[in-house]
């Protein structure tokens, strides 16, 4: 089984027919082939994001609960890693949804995300090793 992490920008660009990513994200996620992996503060900034229209936040919900995305748990536990990327990437300024991803993606070993934030170009995992990004032109 395949496995990609999914940024807030490509769901917000589902949702949202204006987005200009909205054709690209729809291409990835129709043609992806295994299972997209998110985390509830994805999930929130996604809501946040989409609250010009309830509509769409509705949608959003209704596709989450559809099973297309897995959310994976942050636990107390993860914190420390959390706090070492936001030490570590204190000169770009990382935000709590990015850094659960990479938290998901060093336990999962997941590498590939889809994504329109640049930042995970510059993200790094354990061994020096780079995320391999879908959706970003």
């Amino acid at each position: 089984m395949r496995f990609c992490l999914i940024d807030t920008g490509p769901i917000v660009a589902l949702f949202d027919k204006s987005d200009q990513y909205h054709e690209k994200a729809i291409k990835f996620i129709s043609s992806y082939k295994g299972s997209l992996i998110t985390s509830l503060a994805t999930i929130t900034e996604t809501l946040y994001l989409l609250d010009f229209d309830q509509n769409a936040q509705i949608a959003f919900l209704k596709w989450v609960e559809s099973g297309a995305i897995q959310i994976e748990p942050i636990n107390q536990e993860d914190f420390d890693s959390l706090i070492s990327n936001f030490e570590k990437y204190a000169d770009r300024p990382i935000d709590f949804a990015d850094g659960c991803l990479i938290i998901i993606a060093e336990r999962l070993g997941i590498r590939d995300i889809a994504t329109i934030d640049s930042d995970f170009e510059i993200y790094r995992l354990s061994k020096n090793r780079t995320f391999r990004i879908h959706v970003k032109s």
